[in-house]
């Protein structure tokens, strides 16, 4: 057994790109699939660091808190998790560090969710406080829409759809910006493309290099530091009168489509940045 363990739910391209940059640097480390392990707390693991890569949320951030009540350090950790997989979380510790985002609210009842939405004015941006890759984002354009999709999410039930989390909609120029941190360094960024308003690569938004200006760097690490995160990637938008605002904070960040496009090894900064951390003890 290793020192080091990846866990994993899933091998999507970032994870074998992960492995491969392990192997290269010929580290020992354990594949850990996370739906098969097992912990009895009072007994002993073997790892000393973990790297955290579950594309399930509550089951990365659950094995994440059991893993560092056992002693282990883990990127990234239980904390970290809990803070960007929820939106309100994450927006609530940037305007706590007043760290520039769009206009935000949020509230729980349909009727007071409609007041919000006509405060705000439209068009609007409804979003679930859990979730990624774009979806069930409603853009609000006027009243009656606003009125069909608090109908829908009463309809639906459940606690999720009872946050009714608003922001304002950025007239972006049909793309946003995703900047990677790494232990408090923007080592790169790209612009994320493309005529749908939601500008995301998995709803087939295109991937360029962006330069990381000063500005993006400094803005980058301010989030990053906000929300105390290790290895992040932060979503920034380009407001046309404000500058950059930070929109979220992914902390099992995807870059499959980003080492080429940047010429950053990403993969090999986080196994290089995880791996210091058995050296320090």
């Amino acid at each position: 057994m290793a020192d080091f363990a990846i866990i994993y739910d899933r091998v999507r391209p970032d994870e074998k790109m992960l492995f491969d940059a392990l192997d290269a640097r010929g580290i020992e480390y354990d594949k850990v699939y996370a739906p098969q392990l097992k912990l009895t707390f009072g007994q002993k693991v073997p790892w000393k660091v973990a790297l955290e890569r579950c594309v399930s949320q509550s089951r990365g951030h659950a094995i994440t808190s059991a893993l560092e009540g056992f002693g282990v350090r883990v990127v990234n950790p239980s904390h970290v998790i809990e803070l960007c997989g929820d939106k309100l979380a994450t927006n609530a510790r940037l305007a706590l560090h007043g760290v520039p985002t769009p206009r935000t609210g949020v509230a729980f009842t349909p009727e007071s969710a409609l007041e919000l939405i006509e405060e705000f004015g439209y068009p609007v941006v409804m979003k679930p406080t859990v979730g990624s890759w774009g979806r069930l984002l409603s853009k609000i354009n006027d009243r009656d829409a606003a009125e069909a999709v608090l109908e829908h999410k009463e309809v639906l039930g459940g606690y999720q759809h009872q946050i009714f989390y608003v922001q304002e909609l950025i007239r972006k120029p049909e793309r946003d910006i995703r900047a990677f941190v790494i232990a408090g360094e923007c080592i790169g960024a790209i612009y994320r493309t493309s005529e749908h308003w939601v500008t995301n690569t998995a709803r087939g938004a295109k991937a360029s290099n962006c330069e990381v200006t000063p500005e993006i760097a400094e803005l980058a690490v301010r989030a990053a530091r906000a929300v105390e995160g290790l290895v992040v990637a932060i979503d920034l938008l380009e407001d046309p009168e404000r500058g950059l605002l930070v929109n979220e904070i992914n902390h099992t960040m995807e870059f499959k489509n980003s080492v080429s496009t940047t010429g950053v090894d990403i993969p090999g900064r986080i196994v290089e940045y995880t791996q210091s951390w058995l050296i320090s003890g």
